[in-house]
């Protein structure tokens, strides 16, 4: 059948199963048309997601108003000064290595000249709120906010971290993460492990650039883990998304689907799977760029979405964040990175090792005066350090709910 016949149909049983007014519906319409586009190809991912490979210039980036007449970058003039091109994203162990891959390419790849793009499927948006609501974070505290600490907004809002984070004038952030599988306790509830990169001030107008792995049903529909970027440029209140469910970031790069499973996942005590994360401003156009693992550019966040990171950013963070839904009065299990204490160290707890910051000169070096930030350290903590082997790191996550953390 042909792909676009089944996209139409999608439409009109999505809309047949709202209780909307008609304006709503043509809504839906709109929506679910903006963000699935006419595919060249489809594959079919083990863990259920349907991959649409959809061509580079017809990708829902170009939706946004100030993206009409953009000429697509291919590539970034510039790559950080000190970058190691070679590096790969490995199995940290002395027995082999391997590559993290994405489940969806056991059943295929898309072609040059489009990029994978994870279809939304009805049951997404049903899971929603609101249509305008769907891709999006709540409004409410989902940036940690070291210097200033709310605990009556914290208990609101549910939203908790465990980061580490430096303040200064900054043009790009890299790390390497190991992934996990954290336990989420109930569908409304997330659990991720990202980098941060924050402009102007944490109330109306924060810019934020963030990209890592998470684990949310009620996004996703399932408990896998999955490489994710998220951007706002008005502290989450109308702009931005996660992946590609709004238009903004650009992809150039047709091996990585955001939004999709990845695979394999550490093991406690057992083998330890990480990715890589690089995110740098291009000196010559002003575009945040965006690499994951070895020499996979992803592709871009313009410049003209953004008020203050068009200039640098403020502040770097790199760490976990969950939602600790409380309906019970008792704190969630929820589990933050692998679900264990920092002090358990590797093997056992998540971390960040090879943190690094793009500086003004657009050169990646080792950040100086890393401090560190939890709302509830007896649910989740943080600890830094170094060494040669792994320069700057972080040690980072927990439990949630313990006999320390009722």
């Amino acid at each position: 059948m042909d792909v676009s016949l089944i996209s139409r149909f999608t439409v009109l049983f999505l809309v047949a199963s709202f209780s909307f007014t008609s304006g709503n519906k043509f809504e839906a319409v709109k929506h679910l048309n903006r963000l699935n586009k006419p595919p060249i190809k489809s594959i079919k991912s083990p863990d259920g997601d349907i991959i649409d490979c959809v061509r580079i210039s017809h990708q829902s980036a170009f939706d946004h108003p100030s993206l009409k007449n953009h000429k697509i970058q291919m590539r970034p003039n510039f790559h950080p000064e000190g970058m190691d091109l070679n590096y790969e994203s490995m199995k940290v162990s002395s027995e082999n290595h391997e590559t993290i891959t994405q489940l969806w390419h056991l059943n295929g790849n898309c072609p040059e000249g489009t990029i994978p793009v994870r279809r939304t499927k009805k049951e997404d948006i049903l899971r929603a709120s609101s249509i305008n609501n769907y891709g999006k974070k709540n409004s409410l505290s989902t940036v940690a906010h070291p210097n200033s600490v709310d605990l009556d907004l914290i208990n609101q809002s549910g939203h908790q971290h465990a980061i580490a984070y430096v303040e200064g004038e900054f043009y790009g952030a890299k790390a390497t993460m190991n992934v996990w599988d954290p336990q989420i306790q109930q569908p409304n509830e997330f659990s991720l492990s990202q980098i941060w990169l924050l402009g102007g001030s944490f109330a109306s107008d924060l810019n934020s650039i963030e990209a890592g792995w998470q684990v949310s049903p009620d996004l996703y529909g399932d408990n896998n883990t999955r490489f994710f970027t998220y951007w706002t440029s008005d502290a989450y209140q109308a702009t931005g998304c996660y992946n590609l469910l709004c238009s903004g970031f650009i992809q150039i790069n047709n091996q990585i689907a955001l939004g999709a499973s990845i695979s394999p996942i550490s093991k406690y005590h057992g083998s330890q799977y990480d990715i890589s994360i690089l995110v740098w401003k291009d000196p010559e156009q002003g575009n945040w760029w965006m690499q994951f693992g070895k020499g996979n550019v992803l592709g871009y966040w313009p410049a003209s979405l953004f008020s203050y990171l068009t200039d640098s950013a403020s502040m770097i963070q790199w760490g976990g964040e969950v939602v600790n839904s409380a309906s019970d009065g008792q704190h969630t299990t929820t589990q933050m990175g692998s679900g264990h204490f920092p002090e358990e160290g590797f093997g056992k707890s998540s971390y960040f090792r090879n943190v690094q910051i793009v500086d003004g000169s657009n050169s990646l070096r080792a950040p100086k005066d890393i401090d560190t930030f939890t709302e509830q350290p007896n649910c989740y903590d943080v600890q830094t350090g170094k060494n040669d082997g792994w320069g700057s790191y972080i040690y980072y996550g927990g439990p949630g709910r313990n006999p320390n953390c009722p």
